[in-house]
């Protein structure tokens, strides 16, 4: 098996239309914005160049700046209408493995043998994806090594913790001219169930899926082929 096939991919995935600056005050007034993301996974949950190509720029309509923490903002490309809330049963975001930062290897080590629980390629640290003997899985009946026989992460479940990338589910993040660009994986909306079933605004909470640390790496949209 190649624990390497897949890991969570933040996908370059926006238009690349003039960008406004709208104070975070004034969101409740930000209407109108209709912006997909268009990446196309693979099977195995890994984008290829060529996908990513073909891609293109994504279907956008409008994009707004907004302060996420002080003096770290985000450009955002979504309808600002989106909601979103984890569903029970749904454990989409939990069939890939998860690619890992600095930060995440360390807080891991405190809660998980790094041993059993990660691997690593090309100096990359990653949380791989096995087989599992449950129904929490992806088509080729595999999950994160952390998914649990009750389809919670453990992780989650008895540490309240996840690494950065899962919280960006279903989030797509990609840097342009140094700023964090923010759309919704064009999968989310085929495969996560949490989409529009709540009253949760993503764009009011978007410190709960994009992690401070994101504006301290180099390369926050890092992609690898395994």
């Amino acid at each position: 098996m190649n624990f390497y096939s897949t890991y969570i991919g933040l996908t370059p995935s926006v238009g690349h239309l003039p960008v406004r600056r709208w104070p975070a005050t004034l969101l409740s007034l930000w209407a109108g914005v209709n912006c997909v993301s268009t990446d196309n996974p693979d099977a195995s949950g890994e984008e290829s160049d060529t996908e990513r190509g073909q891609s293109g720029a994504g279907s956008c309509h409008g994009e707004r700046r907004v302060e996420v923490y002080p003096g770290k903002e985000a450009v955002v490309a979504f309808d600002p209408e989106l909601t979103f809330e984890c569903v029970e049963g749904c454990t989409w975001c939990c069939h890939h493995g998860v690619m890992l930062y600095e930060q995440d290897l360390l807080e891991l080590a405190g809660v998980a043998p790094l041993s059993e629980a990660t691997t690593q390629f090309r100096g990359t640290d990653f949380v791989p994806k096995e087989e599992k003997d449950h129904d929490h899985t992806g088509p080729d009946g595999q999950a994160c090594y952390f998914l649990q026989e009750d389809g919670l992460c453990a992780l989650h479940d008895e540490h309240d913790w996840k690494p950065a990338r899962c919280s960006v589910f279903p989030l797509s993040v990609a840097v342009e001219d140094g700023d964090i660009h923010v759309s919704v994986r064009d999968s989310a909306h085929e495969h996560c169930e949490g989409l529009n079933v709540t009253d949760r605004r993503v764009v009011d909470h978007l410190d709960a899926f994009l992690p401070e640390l994101l504006w301290n790496l180099d390369d926050p949209e890092t992609r690898r082929e395994l």
